[in-house]
């Protein structure tokens, strides 16, 4: 029976054993003992391709952005048949918070904002926010810098909560002006 400790005939390691430390593993010393020179940076401008690939995803957004709006703009949700009916709306008569949401954006792509605050006040906040959020996306991708989404839950559970409040005030009967 073999040894198992034995080497094995490559040089290499036999079983249950490690290789040393600068062994065959371990990446070869510099030439003459000297640290490897620090990578050049590179000079001159970048290609043109890596600032539209930087713009694709804002502009793709958008493409679909606009196409949502048009469509919208063009087929009045008022009139019945055209779009489904809320779920929660149909089953329980409570408006969800984007209920007239639909409506809204028909609203203000007509340039009609006070229709559509009448229609749902929260959605065109959050169109609003969403505007401004894609310029700071566009204009980040165009100076190559990273957009950073705020990510403490204090900001969701603030948002949430504005939701939930906006959800149940439009449904008492004092907060019937929120309703659509």
């Amino acid at each position: 029976m073999p040894d198992p400790t034995a080497p094995v005939p490559d040089g290499g390691p036999g079983p249950g054993r490690r290789a040393a430390v600068g062994g065959p593993s371990a990446p070869p010393d510099p030439p003459h003992g000297r640290p490897e020179d620090p990578p050049v940076p590179r000079s001159g401008p970048r290609p043109a391709a890596s600032r539209a690939r930087r713009l694709a995803a804002p502009a793709a957004t958008l493409a679909g952005i606009a196409a949502a709006w048009t469509y919208v703009g063009q087929v009045d949700p008022n009139e019945p048949g055209h779009y489904p009916v809320c779920p929660l709306y149909a089953l329980t008569g409570l408006y969800c918070p984007g209920c007239g949401g639909l409506r809204s954006a028909h609203a203000v792509a007509h340039g009609d904002l006070v229709t559509a605050l009448g229609d749902n006040a929260l959605a065109v906040v959050g169109y609003a926010v969403f505007a401004v959020f894609w310029v700071l996306w566009l204009v980040r991708a165009w100076r190559r810098l990273p957009v950073r989404v705020p990510q403490k839950p204090v900001w969701w559970w603030t948002l949430g909560g504005t939701i939930l409040l906006f959800t149940v005030v439009r449904n008492l009967p004092f907060g019937s002006s929120l309703a659509p």
